[in-house]
């Protein structure tokens, strides 16, 4: 169980590491989101946003391998998947690039259910 629960640690990681491609500018912004980006401000704020997104991914890498910082990867990156489905909810219909990014978000929330159950299970077992 130790092992699937680093396994869907390692997709959730890559999942949100995917945004990092951002940092190199508003062109690749605008593929990963198809929103233009050419005003330089939301430029900023949105490979901001990948900084951030590659620090949840690296972390939930990071503790597929150690198991102590699992319980912390999970909230954070929970935090940031759900947080996003609620806002994307609440804000209407969106293009497809941002509905691939829901869809995206939608495996990683079906990852952490089962990881954190997993953990759950094995904790009570010991």
């Amino acid at each position: 169980m130790r092992y699937l629960v680093s396994a869907l640690l390692v997709v959730v990681g890559a999942i949100h590491l995917l945004p990092l491609s951002g940092l190199a500018g508003a062109a690749q912004l605008n593929t990963l989101y198809g929103l233009d980006f050419s005003e330089p401000n939301l430029a900023l704020l949105m490979r901001h946003r990948a900084v951030l997104f590659g620090l949840v991914g690296a972390l939930c890498l990071f503790a597929a391998v150690r198991s102590r910082l699992q319980p912390l990867a999970l909230m954070a990156a929970a935090i940031s998947v759900v947080s996003f489905l609620l806002l994307a909810w609440d804000t209407g219909p969106y293009n497809a690039s941002l509905a691939r990014v829901v869809a995206a978000d939608l495996v990683a929330l079906a990852c952490l259910i089962v990881a954190a159950g997993l953990r759950a299970y094995e904790h009570r077992q010991r």
